[in-house]
């Protein structure tokens, strides 16, 4: 035996997170998963050579419960030590799925994480109610656009910004094809965009809030944050998938920018498309994103140009909003080939804490752009029956 024959393992403080986990298979093969994903995404180490004490007592993952869920299916409620996890978002995410997720019929389904374990992150800094403060809007879901086509230029965008922001749209912010290309450089678009919709809220005294689009590299999301936090950008916008989770949770955590963060789905749609691997809807968009600080998170609404269903975007609303701790609840924001006529059927199902992400299809209404995205503004105000 190359090990001691016991280990005590100082520290401990007894609180544990648990994750429910859909395994496929028999009871027989459901459990032999869930003992697996105990070893797995703790020790990694033969678990008949593990010393007994406190690394097979608590270290290692435990099983909490094994229930049916559905046909040939399993969910295991496994729970860890939050001294695993540490306080670094990078290493609960290790935790969560780390090598497991490499491994077939295993999908992560909810976190529950105590308000002991939450209390080392800050989480979403404005969430549903600061971000209302911000724009002043309480009684309605909130507008959302995207500027749009990429290859416009910087002066064409900011036109656009400002007739977007004329009609009444809270949230105008860059596609996630905007980064730095030359026909569009990142600085040019965001001071012209900025001071456009600036423009349009001394005009209408509304507070419409331009949200660039700002992952790049390692060392250079953060400043372009920065540089748009100066330029006077009401938000910013990060794809977490290409950036990293952490990226996102450092600009949240970050005093200087101190701006709201909607987060969109660039490259992660993968975790949710198979319904026996990767990650629940409700799990990924909702309480993951909260995790590394969103304030909003975008996704495929039900019925446009993804494969999204109505219960899928449903679960990822109450994702949103579902307790943890000390977190503030988050808008969801549905787009992708929305069109401004389903908003009333849109309303039944989200209610009134949403972002409507309209982009396109504010562009079919008319050619009077300001006067569509009035018509938009009406439209929502109608379904949610305010004034």
């Amino acid at each position: 035996m190359t090990l001691p024959d016991f280990v005590s393992v100082p520290g401990l403080s007894g609180i544990r997170f648990q994750v429910d986990y859909r395994l496929t298979g028999d009871r027989e093969e459901a459990a032999a998963k869930a003992q697996d994903i105990c070893i797995e995404q703790t020790v990694e180490f033969p678990a008949e050579l593990v010393p007994a004490g406190d690394i097979r007592q608590h270290i290692f993952g435990r099983i909490e419960s094994l229930e049916p869920d559905g046909p040939d299916a399993f969910l295991a409620r496994i729970s860890y030590a939050a001294e695993v996890a540490t306080t670094e978002l990078t290493q609960v995410l290790n935790v969560l799925f780390g090598n497991t997720s490499i491994k077939p019929g295993v999908r992560i389904e909810r976190l529950y994480l105590p308000a002991d374990f939450l209390a080392a992150f800050r989480g979403p800094r404005f969430g549903v109610p600061g971000l209302r403060d911000l724009l002043g809007v309480h009684d309605r879901p909130l507008l959302g656009t995207a500027l749009k086509p990429m290859g416009m230029s910087a002066e064409a965008l900011a036109e656009l910004a400002y007739r977007f922001a004329l009609g009444g749209v809270d949230v105008i912010k860059d596609d996630h094809s905007l980064a730095d290309q030359p026909f569009c450089r990142y600085e040019d678009r965001v001071a012209r965009c900025a001071e456009a919709v600036a423009r349009a809220n001394r005009e209408t005294g509304q507070r419409c809030l331009y949200v660039p689009h700002v992952s790049s590299t390692a060392d250079g999301t953060l400043q372009r944050a920065l540089f748009a936090r100066q330029a006077g950008a009401g938000g910013v916008m990060v794809c977490p998938g290409l950036t990293g989770f952490d990226t996102m949770r450092l600009l949240a955590d970050d005093d200087r920018l101190d701006l709201p963060i909607i987060a969109h789905p660039a490259l992660i749609g993968s975790f949710t498309t198979s319904p026996t691997s990767g990650i629940a809807h409700d799990a990924l968009y909702g309480q993951l994103m909260r995790l590394a600080g969103a304030d909003a998170t975008i996704f495929p609404n039900y019925g446009g140009r993804f494969s999204f269903s109505v219960e899928e975007c449903a679960s990822i609303a109450a994702g949103c909003a579902v307790e943890m701790g000390h977190f503030r609840p988050i808008f969801p924001s549905p787009g992708g080939g929305m069109s401004v006529d389903r908003v009333a059927d849109m309303s039944r199902l989200y209610g009134r804490d949403v972002i409507y992400l309209i982009g396109g299809g504010l562009h079919r209404h008319s050619p009077d752009l300001v006067e569509n995205a009035r018509h938009f503004s009406r439209m929502v105000r109608q379904a949610a029956g305010a004034g």
